[in-house]
């Protein structure tokens, strides 16, 4: 029986495909799993991409402008396309089912490890970002002095049990580790489903309030270009190419999402439609949220969500976006721990069964990344901070570095011409501008920190 016959009838085990012998890289465990469909795929995929990555695209049209912003976003959309599209065409080629795999074949155990490291770093990055999210949502955040009150806050005033420590705490064993405990990605179709509709929701209530506010005169014109006026403005704008780049990695979920597939050849059209239904959801929101809010824009636009908006039943209409969004976010979570307890235990345990067939490993993974992240999410006080890190380092060799080496090696000599141009220009543009954002940043710090002595 063949993988590709097998499909309708079976579950392809891949968590440890890069490192077993070809022979046993076929091991299945039979189910009643008939396959994943082409709408649950792309549910899945897209959940991977709109995450937090949305709420701090606004922040980014404050340091880029509109237009330069809106070009990123799409420049990035067709870069990310083109990464995973290489990705895919060499795993074939080298007859892998798994991203760590095909590392592992173009530059053996070292490749096949720092793939899954970078993963692990990249994805506790962004599950802490979730948590500081729904901590400044529900339990309020102070930034530049000023506090945002949160939606328990609002509701209830100041308390013990709605304190962010707790309300995280809570969120975590009752909404988190349930939905963490999943052994096949399909599974959590439907709660992708309703993640993505409710990121539509939050899309949908942002562009009414500032039509709305458009209509009355109350909003003025946002920057459509940058503002640069000396050398350090003009460094600034590189710090918003990591937040770009960690918006659309998705990588690390494409290989397991197109082994669930009943029909694998959908798997291009599923990254296209991902793809395009994020950007379209990512140019939208940055758009509208930038112009209701303009300098005023938070590194978390959703904490922009506590004032008075000057429309009728705004405290309304603020809960409904926090409280959508929030939920977004709840959902989204599960999608990117699945990557992340694979690539972890791949790392940790490679010569070891199947993740999925050790209930005892499986669950001791899930209960310490549970609480790495959840000690992260109330030691790390912006998501800005997190996105910077893991954006100007793991996510870009995930989403561009990684899949242009592997281009270069060219085990299989299946690479053209086009292909190695776009992998030098993706390692050269990739690894300039987050040198650039990097010292940036440090040079930022460093001019903040001088400034009280000067």
């Amino acid at each position: 029986m063949t993988r590709k016959s097998s499909r309708k009838n079976k579950q392809i085990i891949n968590e440890k495909a890069p490192l077993l012998p070809k022979k046993l890289e076929d091991v299945v465990v039979y189910d009643e799993f008939d396959g994943a469909s082409f709408t649950g795929a792309v549910f899945n995929l897209s959940t991977t991409i709109v995450g937090s990555g949305i709420m701090a695209l606004p922040s980014t049209m404050k340091v880029l402008g509109l237009v330069p912003g809106i070009i990123m976003i799409i420049f990035m959309m067709f870069f990310t396309e083109a990464s995973i599209e290489l990705l895919l065409r060499f795993s074939k080629a080298a007859k892998r089912t798994s991203y760590g795999g095909v590392m592992g074949d173009a530059f053996g155990t070292t490749g096949r490890m720092l793939l899954q490291a970078f993963v692990v770093i990249n994805n506790i990055g962004t599950l802490i970002v979730y948590m500081i999210i729904l901590g400044d949502v529900l339990s309020g955040t102070t930034s530049i002095g000023i506090h945002h009150y949160g939606i328990l806050e609002g509701w209830f005033g100041e308390h013990l049990w709605n304190g962010r420590f707790f309300v995280v705490l809570v969120t975590t064993l009752a909404v988190f580790a349930p939905l963490a405990c999943f052994k096949r990605i399909d599974s959590l179709r439907y709660t992708s489903a309703l993640s993505v509709a409710l990121a539509v929701v939050f899309v949908v209530v942002t562009v009414g309030i500032t039509i709305v506010k458009l209509f009355n005169g109350s909003i003025a014109m946002p920057r459509w270009f940058p503002d640069v006026t000396d050398m350090t403005g003009f460094w600034k704008l590189f710090t918003a190419v990591p937040v770009l780049v960690t918006a659309y990695i998705c990588h690390f979920n494409v290989h397991t999402i197109d082994n669930e597939l009943k029909d694998s050849s959908q798997i291009q059209s599923v990254v296209r439609a991902s793809l395009g239904l994020c950007s379209t959801v990512y140019i939208t929101t940055s758009f509208f949220a930038f112009l209701l809010f303009g300098e005023s824009t938070l590194s978390d636009v959703l904490a922009n969500f506590d004032t008075n908006l000057g429309i009728p039943y705004s405290s309304l209409l603020n809960d409904v976006v926090r409280i959508s969004y929030a939920v977004h976010l709840m959902l989204v979570f599960p999608i990117i721990f699945f990557a992340l307890r694979i690539n972890l235990d791949g790392l940790l345990f490679p010569s070891a069964r199947p993740l999925v067939s050790d209930n005892g490993r499986f669950a001791l993974i899930t209960i310490g990344l549970l609480f790495v992240v959840f000690l992260g999410a109330n030691f790390i006080p912006s998501i800005w901070d997190v996105f910077q890190f893991t954006g100007a380092t793991a996510a870009v060799c995930i989403g561009f570095i990684f899949p242009a080496a592997i281009t270069l090696k060219d085990r299989h000599g299946i690479a053209t011409k086009k292909d190695k141009f776009l992998s030098i220009f993706m390692i050269f543009l990739a690894v300039f501008a987050n040198v650039v954002a990097i010292y940036s940043d440090a040079y930022a710090m460093f001019k903040k920190n001088a400034a009280p002595i000067a």
